[in-house]
């Protein structure tokens, strides 16, 4: 179990979709295929189950539980890291899916803040942190810091400081923000083994240029090679190809990022890995 711990999340993490029935269930068997499309199509190897693109908290305890298993299942042998969202409003159903992820095989969770009856203090985020990374102690743990959903207006920087002492597991975090100041001190802090990834894909070659590790995002599902071509020019120091293909991957993005998000993201991945799906309601 140790190796899982001193594994560092690197490159493209694909933010994965939900793939619902038209009856609002969890199409499982959607999900092998998906995988396939992923690592053959999109040469993408990393995935982020149950977040925001996933509609998660839209989820109940239940259905993000037979969906980890099934991504953890069908993700064997062909993606080198799952990790599990398993952040909800409520404490203990965040614990109960920290030892889910685990028994079932993930390679390591992440966890949102509480958006609902918020903390006022960085020190309050990082107790509740705590309190779920002790139920998963093998696994790597990440904070999931994405303030336009939580309404939380603590900087990322401030519940990072002292957090390994309170979490001997913690290994990093996944930035959705457009503070690109509070992201670069994040990095200026991290410790070594700590990864940071980006997770607004608009902005990616900007947060390369901060120091981030490897991006989280909803547009590596149907955008792989094309970010992939970003990480790999801006590696050699093509600092003007990575650009050109930072504003071809960022155009079919906002014309995404509609009203109707995520009901258009749904429908591109719905299209491009030939498998029906539906929306969580509302």
């Amino acid at each position: 179990m140790a190796s899982l711990i001193n594994r560092k999340l690197t490159g493209l993490v694909a933010a994965t979709f939900t793939p619902l029935t038209a009856q609002g269930e969890p199409n499982l068997p959607v999900i092998g295929p998906y995988v396939d499309y992923l690592v053959e199509k999109q040469g993408v190897l990393n995935v982020f189950v149950n977040g925001t693109t996933g509609e998660g908290v839209s989820l109940c305890t239940e259905e993000r539980k037979r969906l980890t298993e099934e991504w953890c299942r069908r993700g064997k042998g062909k993606l080198n890291q799952v990790i599990v969202h398993v952040g909800c409003y409520s404490l203990k159903d965040s614990q109960e899916l920290a030892r889910h992820a685990a028994e079932a095989g993930a390679d390591g969770i992440a966890v949102i803040a509480p958006s609902f009856f918020k903390s006022a203090t960085a020190d309050g985020i990082r107790r509740f942190l705590q309190e779920i990374a002790a139920e998963a102690p093998t696994l790597p743990f990440y904070y999931y810091h994405i303030p336009a959903v939580t309404g939380l207006s603590l900087r990322a920087r401030d519940v990072l400081e002292g957090i390994d002492a309170l979490i001997p597991t913690f290994r990093g975090l996944k930035f959705s923000g457009s503070d690109l100041m509070d992201f670069g001190q994040c990095v200026s802090y991290a410790k070594p083994h700590w990864s940071l990834l980006y997770g607004v894909d608009e902005q990616l070659l900007a947060a390369l240029s901060m120091g981030a590790d490897g991006a989280v995002g909803s547009t590596f599902n149907y955008l792989g090679p094309l970010v992939s071509g970003l990480l790999t020019a801006y590696g050699k120091g093509d600092v003007s190809q990575a650009r050109t293909l930072q504003v071809g991957a960022r155009m079919p993005g906002v014309q995404l990022y509609c009203p109707l998000y995520p009901e258009a993201l749904t429908a591109v991945l719905s299209f491009s890995c030939r498998c029906r799906s539906f929306c969580a309601p509302p």
